[in-house]
């Protein structure tokens, strides 16, 4: 029976990636975004746009276009990344990174969690921006506090899932060539992509909740 993946951010970046290789091993894909692009149309799969998962209109669009879909993965991609320090401080862009790296992914999570069955599994994609033993620089406030938030929300869902036999990943895909920091990077987005589903494909009841790189190494908090 064909499996069934929802993807957020799925129209750029590692959130189109993801969808070229899922769709390569079978996958129904389901790409949510909020605009499309040309690149999400070219893969022939079920695009899902206008949708903002930081809103409320954007999370009822999405109910309303997944009613009727089993979800065997949910990966939550979505995210904005912005820049403060001490020297440039905003308390807006903090905010904005709050709703769309943070509580969107848990509202997503609320929103299609009669959707998964036992054996799901869930995909937060986090950064070690968010570990608070990683930070030897300082700055990126909104970003990294936002990170660190889905993180322990994460676990917490890790936690909340397990009675119904979900597992939860917390990932980490590593310095990405994105359109997110400027195209600069250690590793083209289908490399990311391509070593978290393999976390993912590899993902136990045993290692949810686990903070992991890409790379398979576990990441401290």
């Amino acid at each position: 029976m064909q499996k069934t993946v929802v993807i957020t951010g799925a129209n750029r970046g590692i959130g189109l990636a993801m969808a070229q290789i899922f769709k390569s091993k079978g996958y129904a894909v389901k790409g949510v975004c909020r605009s499309s692009s040309p690149a999400l149309e070219a893969l022939g799969i079920e695009v899902v746009d206008g949708v903002d998962v930081a809103t409320g209109d954007g999370i009822a669009r999405l109910e309303s276009a997944l009613v009727s879909t089993n979800i065997d993965v949910l990966v939550c991609n979505a995210g904005i990344l912005r820049d403060e320090n001490l020297g440039h401080f905003n308390l807006e862009t903090m905010r904005d990174q709050f709703e769309v790296n943070t509580l969107a992914p848990l509202r997503v999570v609320h929103a299609l969690q009669s959707h998964l069955g036992a054996g799901s599994k869930i995909a937060m994609i986090t950064s070690r921006m968010g570990s608070i033993a990683d930070n030897t620089s300082g700055g990126r406030f909104g970003y990294r506090m936002s990170k660190a938030a889905l993180n322990i929300a994460s676990v917490s869902l890790s936690h909340d899932l397990a009675e119904r036999d979900i597992a939860v990943g917390i990932y980490h895909p590593g310095y990405v060539q994105t359109d997110m920091v400027g195209g600069r990077g250690d590793i083209p987005a289908s490399e990311a992509a391509n070593r978290i589903i393999g976390l993912i494909d590899n993902l136990t009841m045993a290692e949810s909740g686990v903070f992991k790189h890409s790379n398979g190494e576990q990441l401290p908090w």
